[in-house]
């Protein structure tokens, strides 16, 4: 499932209190989802790393009261409101441990303890195949799941991307263009290669780097490190590339005589730049150079535009690019 999707059937497993498994391979987002619909509806969110836990860490431990024992439930577990409970990388756990979840992922508790009716279980984890830590999850345990598994999406990662500049543009316009580095695993043994999570990571790398005024080999050292060789001498030919172009501040002071770029890559990376910028004020200009470039290109910039400012979307001239260009938006 894509991630929208997933967000729409958790929301759903919540609300109906269905205990939901995500699965998927590592560095696709599956941690972030769960805390992005608890910040959404407002609700508690208790992050489990069922990994760090004994069986009995669960449980809690006993204490005397009066001629009996009684279990002390451990602090971190929800006593009130609403909110979710989250067992992240679950299958990484020892099964002594995933055994305990047992009663709690079913039946909402934990010995003496109960989960509060307002909460919900998530968990997560990689399948074997990642060859990380992994213990195989007891049938007994997966059967009390709903098991969804998560796909990564990139056209709806570039959206994220793009929403609140939370990803350089460089790496929106290169994926954009070479949509098959948003994931690639590289070797089995390779230290780094390209995930949601590493292009993140890259972004903010290069951030430091650009104000560090690094050179190309260190640039290109830093990014090896993070996405693998292959994709980052690739990444960093495109940046190289990206200088021949016009800058962003020269086509808005002049949208009729700055040149336009012919290749695919080069007109790619000018709409992303473009649609990183465009305000109320200045969506006139970038429209008139826009203009200049195939439709697909247009549309490009302008998804960009008012998805990260949706005041442009009151503009007259967004109304008549809307018009114009209608037929390529449906």
């Amino acid at each position: 499932m894509k991630p929208s999707q997933l967000i729409e059937a958790l929301k759903c497993a919540i609300d109906q209190r269905i205990s939901t498994f995500i699965w998927g391979v590592c560095g696709i987002g599956k941690s972030a989802l769960p805390r992005l619909i608890a910040d959404q509806r407002k609700i508690g969110l208790c992050d489990i790393r069922a990994v760090l836990l004994d069986p009995v860490d669960l449980r809690g431990l006993p204490r005397i009261d009066g001629d009996k024992t009684v279990w002390v439930p451990p602090a971190f577990l929800p006593r009130d409101g609403e909110g979710i409970l989250f067992l992240d990388e679950l299958p990484a756990a020892p099964q002594m441990v995933q055994a305990a979840c047992y009663q709690l992922v079913l039946d909402r508790k934990l010995g003496e303890y109960s989960l509060p009716d307002g909460w919900s279980v998530i968990a997560a984890g990689n399948p074997a195949s990642e060859r990380g830590v992994h213990f195989a999850m007891p049938r007994p345990l997966r059967n009390r799941f709903l098991h969804l598994t998560l796909e990564p999406d990139l056209d709806e990662w570039c959206v994220w991307a793009m929403e609140g500049q939370r990803i350089r543009h460089e790496i929106v316009a290169f994926l954009r263009f070479r949509r098959e580095l948003f994931i690639s695993p590289g070797q089995p043994n390779d230290n780094a290669w390209a995930t949601p999570r590493t292009w993140e990571m890259t972004s903010r790398a290069l951030d430091g780097l650009i104000k560090a005024g690094a050179s190309k080999e260190t640039v290109f050292a830093v990014l090896s490190g993070t996405i693998g060789e292959g994709t980052a001498g690739e990444f960093t030919a495109f940046l190289t590339m990206l200088h021949t172009l016009p800058s962003i501040d020269a086509i808005l002071l002049d949208p009729q005589g700055a040149p336009v770029p012919v290749g695919p890559s080069e007109r790619i990376a000018v709409a992303t730049g473009l649609g990183r910028v465009i305000t109320p004020h200045s969506i006139g200009k970038a429209l008139a150079y826009l203009g200049r470039l195939p439709a697909e290109f247009v549309v490009l910039a302008m998804r960009d535009a008012s998805t990260r400012d949706s005041a442009i979307t009151h503009t007259p001239e967004f109304t008549g690019f809307a018009t114009q260009y209608q037929g390529v938006i449906a």
